[in-house]
C-alpha cells in the first residue's frame, strides 16, 4: 500500500502533467484510427483544411450540452442536455462570415439523481413549460489558432438574452460516414442573474458543448 505522503506526490504530479497537457491535446496526442472500419468510413483528423466551407447541421446523435453546477461548494453537479439541433454555415477562408445557431430543448435535461430533473425543468428553475427551447445565435467568429477560436452570440434562456462567447477547439474533421463532418469541443460561462435563475445559484455555470456537425448537401 502506498505511503500518505506517496499518494500525494503521484495526484501532484498528474496536476504537473495536466497543466502542461490539456485533455483535448491528450487526446489529439494518442488517438490513432482504428484499423478494419466498414468501406465508406473514415475518421477524423485536426487537421483545419478538412473542414470544408459549407451549411452544416449538428448531428443529434452524436452532441452533448452540459451545464456544470456547483453544488453547495462541495463538488460540480453535472446536467445533461440530451435535445439539441442547430445550423452552421462555414467558411474557412473568412471565418467572420460564417454564422451559428443552436436551439436546446430545456425539459430535455438529465441527471443521475432520482426525479430531480423533472424539479429542474419545471416552474421552481427552467420552466419548460413556458419556455421550451433554449437559443444561441451566434454575432463574430474568431480565429485564435490553427484548431482554435472563439464564437460571440446571444444566448436566450426563459426569455432573457445576453451575451456570451464559447472558446472552441476544433477536436476532429474529415470525410465522415455517409457525410462530411467536423467535430467541436466548446465552453462557455453563464451569470444565472442574468437568466432569472433562481438566487440558489450565486456562482457562474459552466457550459460544456460537445458536438459532431455534418454537412449537408
Amino acid at each position: 500500500m502506498k505511503k500518505p505522503r506517496d499518494a500525494w506526490c503521484g495526484l501532484l504530479a498528474a496536476v504537473a502533467i495536466g497543466v502542461v497537457l490539456s485533455p483535448l491535446e491528450v487526446v489529439a496526442a494518442s488517438f490513432a484510427c482504428p484499423p478494419g472500419l466498414p468501406p465508406g468510413v473514415s475518421c477524423g483528423d485536426k487537421d483545419p483544411t478538412a473542414a470544408k466551407a459549407g451549411a452544416y447541421a449538428v448531428d443529434p446523435s452524436h452532441a452533448g450540452i452540459v451545464a456544470r453546477v456547483s453544488h453547495l461548494g462541495y463538488s460540480y453537479s453535472i446536467f445533461r442536455f440530451g435535445k439539441v439541433k442547430g445550423e452552421l454555415t462555414w467558411d474557412p477562408a473568412r471565418p467572420a462570415a460564417s454564422k451559428l445557431q443552436v436551439t436546446v430543448d430545456t425539459a430535455s435535461i438529465e441527471t443521475n439523481v432520482p426525479k430531480f430533473a423533472e424539479e429542474l425543468a419545471g416552474d421552481k428553475f427552467l420552466k419548460s413549460t413556458a419556455f421550451p427551447e433554449a437559443t444561441f445565435v451566434s454575432t463574430a467568429f474568431r480565429r485564435t489558432g490553427a484548431t482554435h477560436g472563439e464564437v460571440d452570440g446571444r444566448f436566450t434562456l426563459m426569455g432573457k438574452t445576453a451575451p456570451v462567447t464559447f472558446k472552441v477547439d476544433l477536436v476532429g474533421a474529415g470525410a465522415g460516414f455517409g457525410k462530411p463532418r467536423m467535430g467541436v469541443h466548446a465552453t462557455t460561462w453563464l451569470a444565472p442573474k442574468a437568466f432569472g435563475l433562481p438566487a440558489f445559484f450565486t456562482t457562474p455555470i459552466e457550459l460544456v458543448v460537445d458536438t459532431e456537425f455534418e454537412r449537408q448537401p
